[in-house]
């Protein structure tokens, strides 16, 4: 699905409450106009009143289609639209009595929304606006016709009844709509605190990326060195074997070390070229396995990956890999701490979705709280708190979301990618 930015509040958010305010004022105008004309026998001029709807109704079909290009709408059209909306109300009012007209107090609404969405300048100006309209209609309208005998009791009731209907319309408007846009502000400010947690927590990738950048480059020489003085050392002390042995062992892992070195900057390169990596879901998968294997070898891992999964083909991102390794390594230390060796990666497609679920046999996670993601932030106490954060960032960079929960015997990570932007089509 093709990304398209939001604007959940501001000028849109007024704009689109305008555009179903506007079908509703389009179906009570109408209605209204009618009942006065052929219900009422009031005779009001009505082709000039149903001229002036259909105006407003032609105008709903331009902002409808405005509303579903891909611009931002700024502050000034907003008010554009709400001057469109106001001429045409002050239109049909002075056809209709004007300032005497009880639904005179619907110019207010304008006001009401604009300065729940707008700046002081706009508030100020469309204030201006519908003052303006009814400073004129307080003096140039066309009175409304009354009935007969009884005029002024008749008058009287017909303006009471107006201004129960009226005062019914303005506090539905003025609450569902508010209520509106008043929740398109609280979704603003949640997703700008989102926002703001997603960019310290980037900021603190990119430091620990910096750093370790920085120590793979220092760390080369000291390894270079042990690389070098160990063969040395195991033919000075062939004779001795337990010592031998151990100095086996000890250049093996350091050339582990060079290795790692080597594919950390093997992967910032793929980063920096933004290649991604042309695999089947089976081949990325049993590449990140052995590599698990080789890292934690006393893991008993468990593969659940069928047939028409494993043929999907990819476009692995660089640091899709090193996000489920760092959620196989979470769930080893975290069924460890238990006293198990048990993980299990369950691989399967969900609709549109490549689901990457990762079981532990562990304690789970705390269940007063959420699952901590969060740079720094570890469960574990030897940890460093930086896997989540790094598997949910590579989630989110690809789109994806990062799912965790608590299980019968453990907990559940699960990695969500969408097919549509990892899928080699």
């Amino acid at each position: 699905m093709p990304y398209r930015p939001a604007q959940p509040t501001g000028p849109f958010a007024l704009t689109r409450t305008l555009a179903w305010l506007r079908l509703c004022a389009i179906a009570g105008q109408s209605v209204a106009v009618l009942v006065c004309a052929w219900w009422m026998q009031l005779g009001i001029p009505l082709l000039p009143l149903l001229l002036g709807i259909g105006l407003l109704a032609v105008f709903a079909v331009f902002a409808a289609w405005r509303l579903g290009q891909p611009w931002p709408v700024r502050e000034w059209e907003a008010i554009g639209h709400i001057a469109a909306d106001t001429l045409v109300l002050g239109y049909l009012l002075y056809f209709t009595g004007g300032a005497s007209n009880p639904f005179i107090t619907l110019l207010l609404v304008p006001i009401a929304l604009s300065a729940a969405a707008l700046s002081v300048r706009a508030i100020l100006a469309v204030a201006t606006l519908t003052g303006f309209a009814y400073l004129i209609l307080l003096y140039r309208y066309v009175p409304l016709p009354m009935h007969g005998e009884n005029t002024m009791h008749g008058g009287f009731s017909l303006h009471v009844a107006g201004m129960g209907v009226n005062f019914v319309i303005s506090a539905l408007l003025l609450g569902f709509f508010i209520n509106r846009l008043a929740h398109a502000l609280r979704v603003q400010q949640l997703e700008v605190q989102r926002v703001r947690e997603r960019a310290l927590r980037d900021e603190g990738i990119l430091a620990i990326a910096t750093q370790a950048a920085g120590a793979a480059h220092e760390l080369n020489t000291p390894l270079s060195t042990m690389r070098t003085l160990l063969p040395e050392l195991r033919r000075e002390h062939a004779g001795d074997s337990l010592l031998a042995e151990d100095l086996v062992l000890l250049e093996g892992q350091v050339d582990r070390c060079r290795t790692i070195l080597r594919e950390m900057v093997a992967l910032g390169k793929a980063q920096l070229s933004q290649e991604p990596e042309r695999l089947s879901v089976a081949q990325f998968i049993h590449g990140c396995l052995e590599r698990f294997q080789l890292l934690r070898p006393e893991a008993e891992l468990t593969l659940e990956l069928d047939e028409a999964t494993a043929l999907i083909a990819l476009r692995t991102p660089p640091g899709l890999r090193h996000a489920l390794l760092n959620l196989l390594n979470n769930a080893a230390d975290a069924s460890a701490s238990c006293d198990s060796q048990v993980v299990v990666l369950q691989v399967a497609r969900d609709t549109g979705w490549l689901r990457l679920c990762v079981r532990d046999h562990g304690p789970g996670f705390d269940p007063d709280g959420e699952p901590a993601a969060r740079l720094g932030h570890s469960q574990k106490q030897a940890g460093l708190g930086i896997g989540l954060a790094l598997a949910e960032a590579t989630a989110e960079r690809l789109n994806g979301k990062l799912i965790a929960g608590n299980i019968e015997h453990g907990a559940e990570v699960c990695l969500c990618l969408p097919l549509a932007v990892i899928a080699d089509r």
